[in-house]
Order: structure tokens, then C-alpha cells, then sequence
């Protein structure tokens, strides 16, 4: 029987790979539902190719051309996310949008396939909690989460996660002109095409400590073995080391269409797509260094906001996304968006064990503060 499936954010990079991964493996598949924003012009497209069932979008339902059935918004997803038809969800949005879908989806025994970070961020001891009550699985598209995913036989014998970073466009460069980088700068990033934010967030090394909270929560690692080592190939997606001191690594060329195929398609594998096999010998050297904590200020706040819990991530979150804005608009420079993030995060006292609307709530507050800083300090909003 195909798979059943669902894409929330088909429109956007990830979850238009993942249709080319379904297009390559179109008998292993059914689509039941998509997902896009306001992106109305490239949902009709998938709607022509794919056949969905039913699509939702945030606005402009109107539009929408070859569906017979249109949602729109926050109840357009809990019902795809409701849906019982669907064997997986594929959580391609990005943004906390993606938090209660999930939880929706799990609630109704539907397994998931995260792409969504703010997810496990925001609400990880919540997340993972009622899906092992609920006996749900939850497989990461993150290329170091599934890379770690695939290493892992038994985790109660694993000592250590080792996460890889690429180190950006910024690696070797110095701090002052990290300091003065441009918004062109911060975008080229060496090895991933990814969105704007994504992007900005691995020049800071901001994306790499929210994948240690990730791998926190996915994994139940305490955050003292959580490791992060820069090596700038991408070809050793993370690795893991044992009690006994084996270390098993996954490896493989950097592409998302791997990690993306992997998690929809678990516990089974495909000849899907690829750009070829693989060949050490064309890779030839792989390097790897500490990262520099001083100039990638981000990991450091990033491990205290993961060992402090509860409403620490949501506020290191939301006030690091409302300051990228600022700096892809031109109003502040890269320095900036630690600064500010730093400075909203000591002004909050943690809630230890906020409920989901508690979560909204905070994030929400620390968005408006946020603003109100940069509008104070820098006479202009993010928005």
C-alpha cells in the first residue's frame, strides 16, 4: 500500500524537495493534503502535478485552481492535521505556525516528519512527552538529527552526540568583519540553499544552538554531551560515540533531498534521488575544528537557554527571529542581532513549565519587546 501524507509548507524549500523525492517515488506515495502560506501561484502548480485530496492556504482561497476543496488558515491545518488518513506529516513550515499542528497530529496518532525547529524549541518536554505517550514517532529532516537518527541502535548506549556546522561564510573571517557583513554576505552560505532566516541563523552559528535544544529533546541528551565541531566539507552530517569509545558518523554528499526522503520514507529505503554515489576519493580531505565561542556568541547562549528550560528557548527564539528581520531590512548589522537577542533574554524571568498558551503568550511579548528595543536603539522596527 502507498504511504499516505501530507505536506505543511509545500511551497517552501523543504517541502518542495519533498515532492520531488515523492515525484521520484510517486508508487511509494498518496498525497493527501498541502499546505502553503500565500504563494498561491506555485500550490496550483502542485495541485496540477500532485493531485491532493484537499489543500489549505492562508488567504486567497479564491485562487486556488483544480481543488475542489480549499481551507484556509490555523483550522485549515489542525484539519489536515486531524486527518486519520495520513500515515505521516510532513512538517515543512517554518515558524512556531508549525507547534500545534504537530501536536494536533500526534494527538491523532499521526506520525511525524519534523522540519519545523520552533517546534521543539518552543515546546520540546511538551512534544516529545505526548508523543511517547501517545507512541507517536517524530523523524527529523534536520541533516544533523537524522544523521544521528541513523547512527543509533540503542540510545541508553550512546555517551555522546557530536553535531557538525559547516561554520558559514564567516569561518575565517575575523570578528570585526563578521561585525560589518553585509546582508549579501550573511546569505552566502557556502553549502546549503536554504531561506533567508535559516541562512542568517547559520552565519551567527544561532542555527546551530537551536539544534542542540533540538537534539535535546530528540534524543533525551543531556546538554554537557552535546557537541558541536565545525567542519566546513558538510559530508559528516553528525556523528555519535558510544560508551565504549566507537564513534559511528553518517556521511554523504550535502543535499536535503537525503535526509528529507530518509525521514518520510523510515524505517524503509529507496533508490530515490541523488547526484551520484559516493566517493571518498573524490572528496579526498575532511577537516574539522572547535568552533570559536567568542565570535559565535550564539552557541553559548543558546547551551544556557537549553539547560535553564521552560520559557528560556522561547524567549532566546522569538527575540533572535525578530532581530534577523531587522538585519535582512538593513536596520541593524549582524553583530546587533546577538546583542539584542542577549539583552531580551536577561529582562525575562523563566516560567518553568509553561503550558502551550503560556508559550504563545511569551513568544508574542518577547516579539513586541524585542521591537521596542531595536525601535529605542536603532530608530526603526523589524517589521
Amino acid at each position: 500500500m502507498k504511504r499516505r501524507i501530507s505536506i505543511i509548507g509545500s511551497t517552501g524549500s523543504i517541502g518542495t524537495q519533498a515532492l520531488e523525492v515523492i515525484e521520484k517515488l510517486q508508487d511509494k506515495f498518496e498525497i493527501v493534503a498541502l499546505a502553503a502560506g500565500s504563494n498561491i501561484d506555485k500550490i496550483n502548480e502542485q495541485i496540477a502535478k500532485f493531485n491532493p485530496k484537499y489543500v489549505s492556504v492562508s488567504a486567497s482561497a479564491d485562487k486556488i485552481v483544480g481543488c475542489d476543496r480549499v481551507l484556509t488558515g490555523a483550522a485549515g491545518l489542525e484539519e489536515i492535521c486531524s486527518d486519520k488518513q495520513n500515515d505521516i506529516i510532513l512538517m515543512a513550515c517554518s515558524g512556531k505556525i508549525g507547534l500545534k499542528p504537530t501536536l494536533t497530529a500526534i494527538k491523532n496518532g499521526i506520525n511525524i516528519a519534523l522540519a519545523n525547529k520552533e517546534t521543539l524549541v518552543m515546546a520540546g518536554d511538551i512534544v516529545m512527552n505526548l508523543a511517547k505517550k501517545n507512541g507517536i514517532s517524530i523523524i527529523p529532516v534536520d541533516s544533523e538529527h537524522c544523521a544521528i537518527h541513523q547512527c543509533i541502535k540503542d540510545i541508553s548506549q550512546v555517551s555522546k552526540l557530536i553535531i557538525t556546522a559547516s561554520g558559514g561564510p564567516f569561518l575565517h573571517k575575523s570578528t570585526d568583519d563578521m561585525k560589518n557583513a553585509t546582508v549579501d554576505e550573511a546569505l552566502a552560505h557556502p553549502r546549503w540553499n536554504m531561506g533567508r532566516k535559516i541562512t542568517v541563523d547559520s552565519a551567527t552559528l544561532m542555527n546551530k544552538g537551536l539544534e542542540i535544544i533540538e537534539a535535546h529533546h530528540l534524543f533525551g541528551m543531556d546538554y554537557d554531551n552535546i557537541d558541536v565541531v565545525i567542519h566546513p566539507q558538510s559530508i559528516v552530517h553528525s556523528a555519535i560515540e558510544y560508551v565504549d569509545g566507537s564513534v559511528i558518523a553518517q556521511i554523504g554528499l550535502p543535499s536535503m533531498h537525503i535526509p528529507i526522503q530518509y525521514a518520510i520514507c523510515y524505517p524503509d529505503r529507496f533508490e530515490g534521488i541523488k547526484s551520484k554515489s559516493f566517493s571518498f576519493a573524490d572528496i579526498a580531505r575532511l577537516d574539522f575544528e572547535k568552533p570559536d565561542y567568542d565570535k559565535f556568541k550564539f552557541l553559548n547562549l543558546a547551551y544556557l537557554a537549553g539547560r535553564t528550560g521552560g520559557s528560556a528557548t522561547v524567549v532566546l527564539n522569538a527575540a533572535d527571529e525578530e532581530a534577523v528581520f531587522a538585519f535582512l531590512k538593513g536596520h541593524i548589522k549582524l553583530y546587533d542581532i546577538y546583542q539584542l537577542t542577549e539583552d531580551i533574554y536577561n529582562s525575562y524571568e523563566v516560567v518553568k513549565n509553561p503550558s502551550v498558551d503560556e508559550i504563545f503568550e511569551i513568544d508574542k511579548e518577547v516579539r513586541i519587546k524585542t521591537n521596542e528595543l531595536i525601535s529605542r536603539r536603532y530608530g526603526c522596527l523589524s517589521i
